[in-house]
């Protein structure tokens, strides 16, 4: 069992470190609320990998994956969920560049982290495809929630060394240009994830049709 994960945090480590939907949030959030911020999103990106670990483990995932109008509907909602979460981050870049105008009302909380991961196709994919593989051959549900903690963990350490380092540099430059920078920077790179996503969808519909 030691080798099976000492394979998965190899296989896992470039999916939790590269940069997604989690990563812009965190970066935001630690800007806006500080490490409060970043708790919100550590926490309900931990939430929503579990779930994925609990679907899976439960087989609800594979039976979704077999009906492809609720996946592809799925797919939709998370793509459209990603390109509200963008806009608000666009607005609340726009708001800090006004002197008077407050952001709070735009913060982003553990609910909204949760559903951005939960209606991701992409990691429900993950957890059918990768990290199966690493479950054993009795899939038990167990297995699966000790391989969502490992996840968890390598997430929570990636996002709070960038988010510390994000905190300690902004103490020395202006603190006010790199919140707009992040927000606006952040809101374009989860548009661009929502769009990218929905075009990936009508692309495989369009190759279903012909």
């Amino acid at each position: 069992m030691n080798l099976h994960l000492l394979a998965f945090i190899i296989a896992i480590l470039p999916v939790a470190l590269s940069p997604g939907a989690s990563f812009t949030l965190a970066m935001n959030n630690t800007l806006v609320a500080g490490s409060r911020g970043l708790a919100s999103i550590i926490i309900g990106t931990a939430l929503g990998i579990y779930t994925h670990a609990l679907l899976i483990g439960l087989g609800i995932s594979a039976l979704l994956l077999r009906s492809p109008i609720i996946f592809n509907l799925m797919s939709v909602a998370g793509a459209v969920y990603l390109l509200w979460l963008g806009l608000q981050l666009l607005r609340r870049g726009g708001h800090i560049a006004r002197p008077v105008a407050s952001h709070r009302s735009t913060r982003i909380g553990i609910k909204d982290a949760w559903l951005a991961n939960v209606l991701n196709p992409k990691a429900v994919m993950l957890y059918l495809t990768v990290v199966s593989q690493f479950a054993g051959r009795e899939h038990a549900l167990a297995h699966y929630l000790l391989l969502a903690s490992i996840h968890v963990a390598i997430m929570s350490l990636w996002l709070m060394i960038i988010c510390f380092t994000l905190m300690t540099s902004a103490r020395l430059i202006n603190m006010r240009k790199l919140t707009i920078a992040i927000n606006l920077g952040g809101g374009i790179v989860l548009i661009f994830f929502a769009i990218s996503n929905l075009v990936q969808l009508a692309m495989t519909l369009k190759g279903f049709s012909t």
